[in-house]
């Protein structure tokens, strides 16, 4: 299998040329085709904003909801037909903003999925207002006078809630990149991967030397099994770790759910009872 198996051809492309977006787009492709996952058998779902297009540009199927919302649907696939692989991604407002109450609880059900967030710590779709990874005192045409708040720290929270799988890496690395999207795909439980990246157009700050300069891998020593040691990892700020930050092994939410403890067919493949169903209707 080929990444050009997942190209949609000659389409336009909505992102500004140098955009971050390309960079993650051509590395999920390589992933896609390195794993050899059927077409069929893969369901991306986004939110809204310049990363949530990156599906439109993958020959998969998508769904494409509503903004911040991502996380609920993907989470309803993957119960309704455990088979497939199923990876939502956005930007860092829509899955950490207008989402950050999905992506908390999300966390704590423990679907197996993929959720990739493109992190350029501003909105580019709405034209580059601070975004909740915003850095303090960055400035915008709305924040006139720089960011007040606390950025919001998503692999700090993801670690707290105990998150089975955590990890970060930047587009400036396409080989890093590719490999820490196909161990989290690979991974049996939610997995998140916080993507840096630069947005040319509305954040000149947070540009791609930046991120080189304020980026580093976590070596071979580290343990991402030892829940303590991740946590202080995921508070670095300054110089952020690049790498699989924390790991685990949580039942999963499917595994959890009362209808496949004793039937493990997917519910898409089951039978339905329609006149059981009616009379639940007419009781109610």
């Amino acid at each position: 299998m080929t990444k050009s198996l997942f190209d949609r051809g000659k389409i336009d492309i909505a992102w500004c040329p140098g955009c971050g977006n390309y960079a993650i787009l051509e590395a999920v492709k390589s992933v896609l085709a390195d794993l050899a996952i059927p077409q069929k058998h893969i369901v991306f779902v986004s939110g809204i904003g310049q990363a949530a297009k990156l599906p439109q540009y993958l020959k998969v199927h998508y769904f494409n909801g509503l903004h911040g919302r991502a996380l609920p649907p993907a989470t309803g696939i993957k119960s309704v037909n455990p088979k497939l692989t199923v990876i939502a991604e956005s930007g860092d407002g829509d899955m950490y903003g207008e989402g950050g109450n999905h992506f908390i609880h999300c966390i704590r059900r423990n679907p197996d999925i993929t959720n990739i967030v493109h992190n350029n710590m501003v909105y580019g779709l709405t034209k580059g207002q601070a975004s909740p990874t915003s850095s303090l005192g960055f400035h915008t045409p709305i924040q006139v006078n720089g960011v007040i708040l606390e950025p919001f720290n998503p692999l700090a929270i993801a670690v707290a809630l105990d998150a089975s799988f955590v990890a970060r890496t930047f587009t400036g690395d396409p080989t890093h990149m590719q490999k820490i999207l196909k161990l989290a795909i690979q991974h049996k439980g939610y997995a998140l991967v916080d993507i840096l990246q630069p947005c040319v157009s509305f954040n000149k700050i947070n540009t791609l030397h930046w991120f080189k300069e304020h980026t580093y891998y976590v070596d071979s020593s580290y343990n991402p099994r030892n829940r303590s040691s991740a946590f202080s990892k995921a508070l670095e700020m300054d110089h952020f770790p690049l790498g699989v930050i924390f790991q685990n092994n949580r039942p999963t939410f499917e595994e959890q759910l009362l209808v496949y403890k004793k039937n493990k067919n997917s519910l898409i493949t089951r039978q339905h009872d329609i006149k059981k169903l009616q009379e639940l209707l007419l009781e109610n």
